[in-house]
């Protein structure tokens, strides 16, 4: 049984009035079912108040990003056993933004993975495809592709801790929006994937959708037999739809 996942990603966004307008939100929210996990990723600035903010909900912290090294000199980087100190439990690797804006490659991907790893982070492997390469046929090949190459360098017990957000890169900001079927179309793909290295991975692994869950449409993409849960963006900086979309994976 695979417990539904919703993560915010806040980016760069947020403040210190909005974490006490989330940590109040969630201390009267009372109706929240046990059985699902919830986690807020604001930006590094915040993660201290964060915890302070989350204590005693059901609310749990994840990062953004990381570093590959666990320390020297890597000016404005952050290292995995950095973000353990303040209390993360899960850290994006592999965002499309993160990919694009800031060039990171699959190798790169890799080496962020083994690091949330080695320090009991859960690491969150983003994937998803462009506008061009989907329209030229190329979604298994360009997601199947970032999903082979972070689990090709892993063991089967590490393949194991990971959770996988599918991010349809050509439905943001283009006009275009994925439906339900689109989504379940990839992320049965993904699953097919998976099961090329264990019947049990493909079983566990949770894969989230990435691509503008709102309250709207939460309940019928979350309705998909291969859609575990969200990774939420926008809909993540509003307490009243983040928590919606809780009551809706709940």
């Amino acid at each position: 049984m695979r417990i539904p996942l919703i993560a915010g990603n806040w980016k760069m966004n947020g403040s210190l009035a909005l974490l006490e307008d989330f940590g109040n939100a969630f201390a009267r929210t009372e109706s929240l079912s046990k059985a699902i996990e919830i986690v807020i990723i604001p930006p590094f600035p915040y993660l201290a108040n964060a915890d302070e903010a989350f204590e005693g909900t059901l609310v749990q912290i994840g990062a953004q990003t990381l570093y590959s090294e666990n320390s020297g000199a890597f000016t404005g980087e952050v290292s995995a056993s950095m973000l353990k100190e303040f209390g993360v439990h899960f850290v994006l690797v592999g965002h499309s933004e993160r990919r694009t804006l800031f060039s990171e490659d699959d190798a790169a991907v890799l080496a962020r993975t083994r690091q949330a790893l080695e320090a009991g982070i859960t690491p969150v492997l983003c994937v998803g495809e462009t506008l061009e390469e989907r329209d030229a046929g190329r979604i298994d090949d360009i997601v199947l592709g970032q999903v082979a190459a972070v689990l090709d360098g892993l063991t089967e017990a590490e393949r194991q801790k990971l959770v996988i957000a599918y991010e349809p890169v050509w439905a943001i900001g283009t006009g275009r929006t994925a439906t339900p079927e689109q989504a379940q179309q990839v992320h049965a793909a993904i699953r097919a994937r998976l099961r090329t290295y264990s019947e049990s991975l493909a079983d566990d692994m949770r894969l989230l959708y990435g691509g503008s869950m709102k309250p709207s449409n939460a309940d019928e993409l979350l309705a998909q037999p291969d859609i575990d849960g969200g990774l939420i963006g926008g809909a993540s900086l509003k307490p009243e739809d983040f928590i919606a979309i809780c009551h809706a994976a709940g």
